[in-house]
């Protein structure tokens, strides 16, 4: 929780009833548990176990692999960003200039063959 910068009052706990397989144990007890993050406004329900205590473990886990997917996308979308922007304003290569100018050039000589034929008569 430190290393993603998640405190223990930025999460809002709430235990509910689980549904399921359990009989009267899991009608009678709420071992559900259900953890918001406010600031992100990310939510986990867990009621893997019959354990409240497990199941708070468990939430938690769950919910910090979310916040750091999410933040970990930011990254990496942030470094994309920047490495685009670092090609682009590259120099390019002697060999790509002259392969851009020879294009060119041929480019221009399709379409000066497109132009109109003048009429020469003598």
């Amino acid at each position: 929780m430190k290393r993603l910068g998640v405190s223990e009052d930025e999460l809002r706990e709430s235990f509910i009833r689980s549904s399921g397989p359990g009989g009267q144990k899991v009608n009678k007890t709420s071992s559900c548990v259900y953890l918001v993050h406010v600031p992100t406004g990310l939510s986990v329900k867990c009621q893997q176990s019959r354990s409240q205590t497990v199941n708070r473990f468990l939430a938690r886990r769950l919910l910090l692999d979310r916040i750091e997917r999410i933040q970990k996308g930011k990254i990496e979308a942030e470094k994309k960003r920047v490495e685009k922007i670092r090609r682009q304003k590259r120099r390019r290569s002697k060999r790509a200039k002259e392969k851009i100018l020879e294009e060119k050039h041929l480019q221009s000589e399709k379409k000066a063959l497109r132009s109109k034929t003048s009429i020469q008569t003598e």
